[in-house]
């Protein structure tokens, strides 16, 4: 069965206002065990069903999304980043705050949605799994001399590389040649990451 959000998942805007305090704090949480830094100033959140659906609930709110057309239209573009099992969604982004930073580190950033990788075990018996960016999303980045600060990016893993994974150790590694950081995920992000590959 699939995990993506259909138009019956999304709360109308009463109906939502009802839940929200409680529905953000639960987001809030999530997003502290799925978000993972990468080096200064790149962040990465693993996306869920929840991440996702809170991400629509808040377009529609604040832009008073009132139509099934209107919410179709996030779901289009939203539901790629809701995982199956085997897979990993993520939102990459590019932290910056000046205009001057952004001036200077975006075009040197160009490709950093294709260097992204999970590294799984230690040793001889490490897998590396590379990155799969978002091909629509790619499209609309057609600019080749500047990167743009958020990109959608997925990993496929099959059964082996999932119990290797829950074994681990899992490190999540950027490898651009301006911007090479890694990070080891730590046990609650892991065991998140689990429930999104296993089915």
């Amino acid at each position: 069965m699939s995990r993506k959000l259909t138009l019956s998942d999304i709360a109308d805007l009463r109906e939502y206002e009802r839940e929200r305090a409680d529905f953000r704090a639960h987001v809030i949480d999530l997003k502290r065990r799925r978000r993972v830094g990468l080096g200064p100033f790149v962040t990465v959140l693993f996306e869920n069903r929840d991440t996702i659906r809170f991400q629509i609930q808040e377009m529609a709110r604040v832009e008073k999304l009132l139509t099934d057309e209107a919410i179709e239209g996030e779901l289009r573009v939203y539901n790629p980043l809701v995982p199956e099992p085997g897979e990993l969604a993520l939102t990459l982004f590019i932290e910056l705050t000046s205009e001057l930073a952004l001036r200077d580190w975006l075009p040197r950033l160009v490709g950093i949605e294709k260097t992204l990788e999970l590294r799984i075990g230690e040793g001889d018996g490490r897998i590396v799994v590379r990155c799969i960016p978002d091909e629509e999303h790619q499209e609309q980045l057609t600019r080749e001399e500047i990167t743009a600060s958020v990109h959608y990016i997925h990993f496929e893993l099959d059964a082996g590389q999932i119990e290797a994974f829950a074994a681990g150790p899992v490190e999540l590694a950027l490898t651009h040649d301006n911007y090479e950081h890694a990070t080891t995920l730590g046990e609650e992000t892991v065991a998140e990451l689990l429930a999104d590959l296993r089915p």
